[in-house]
């Protein structure tokens, strides 16, 4: 697995058709098996956070299903309590991920309850290792270097704040703030709620609290920015585009090419095992379980082309083929999973 896997910040979008591209770009370029994290934190305060989070976790299975992900929830939602983000036991399914997805919810929530937590180390050392984080909405926020208080301005009336965020591209030597939903229109003729709800007056006010020395991101509904930060380069995709505001200069992104990470910042590659504990760094080397094997795979495909012509014998016989090199076909309402058999080789 290569080292300072890919960053995938949606401006939303992350559970529509448009998003599905974005998956697929990045799970194209990762070797098999995919095996996905779903992070409830940002939604953590909200008695549904899990069905926040199963709703993303089955789209990567029926969406991605060519890919076979296996996808765990992981319901890391407070500091503390019985879904602690220190819980040991909620940190091994991210440790053995290799795609990290967070997503909608409160972004000064979700600082709270991760930083410096088990969990959060946890996925940036997978990512130094080479894992894909994929963020959405309240998450693209939160990894800012600073996070907008999105709930507690728009929808409590606090003062225009930013507050720290989880700053992960720090340690690459950029200080990037992440803006999505920023050409929003909820609101119609009568509210402007782009730039994240706040609307350009507001966000005006709110840019001339941003240090000089950082670089402000918007990014569009249904589109995602993807950095690679092995290559130095990023990509726009979907609908929209992405905006970089510096002090004096507003730049706007289509996706016709890479763009330089330089365009954020003086971009650099940090050591990858630097600021992490190093007894969780050696414990993030563990690769996921090794995949089935192209010719399993094919066998697969061929079984659900018959299954969709409906020859049930040969259904069977090519479940029981798979069966012979040691692996089991699950039919599940997403589709089918493989998994290693119960008394097979592979």
């Amino acid at each position: 697995m290569r080292e300072h896997g890919y960053i995938a910040l949606f401006g939303s979008g992350e559970a529509a058709a448009d998003g599905r591209k974005v998956y697929e770009w990045v799970l194209s370029r990762m070797e098999p098996p995919i095996r996905a994290a779903v992070l409830e934190t940002p939604a953590g305060f909200q008695p549904n956070s899990a069905l926040v989070a199963g709703k993303v976790a089955a789209f990567i299975r029926e969406r991605m299903a060519h890919h076979y992900p296996v996808v765990e929830v992981v319901p890391a939602r407070a500091r503390g309590g019985p879904w602690s983000t220190d819980d040991p036991g909620l940190a091994a399914p991210v440790l053995r991920a290799n795609v990290v997805f967070m997503g909608p919810g409160s972004p000064t929530y979700a600082v709270r309850q991760l930083r410096d937590s088990l969990v959060w180390q946890a996925a940036v050392a997978r990512h130094r290792r080479g894992a894909a984080l994929v963020l959405a909405s309240a998450a693209t926020v939160a990894v800012g270097a600073l996070a907008l208080a999105v709930y507690e301005i728009f929808k409590v009336g606090a003062e225009l704040h930013w507050q720290a965020g989880l700053d992960l591209l720090g340690p690459y030597g950029l200080q990037v703030v992440f803006v999505p939903h920023w050409d929003n229109r909820e609101g119609g003729a009568e509210l402007d709620t782009s730039r994240c709800f706040m609307g350009q007056e507001r966000f005006a006010r709110l840019l001339e609290m941003v240090p000089p020395t950082a670089t402000v991101v918007g990014i569009d509904e249904h589109t995602a920015l993807v950095l690679d930060l092995r290559a130095g380069l990023m990509h726009v995709l979907g609908r929209g585009g992405v905006t970089l505001v510096r002090p004096g200069e507003e730049r706007r992104c289509a996706g016709s090419k890479a763009l330089d990470l330089g365009e954020l910042g003086a971009f650099r590659r940090p050591d990858p095992a630097a600021g992490l504990p190093a007894e969780l760094w050696a414990r993030s080397a563990d690769a996921p379980a090794a995949g089935p094997p192209p010719a399993v795979l094919a066998l697969v495909q061929e079984r659900e082309a018959a299954r969709a012509r409906r020859d049930w014998v040969a259904s069977d016989a090519l479940r029981q083929q798979v069966a012979a090199r040691g692996w089991e076909v699950r039919d599940t309402p997403a589709g089918p999973e493989v998994a290693p058999g119960r008394g097979g080789v592979a």
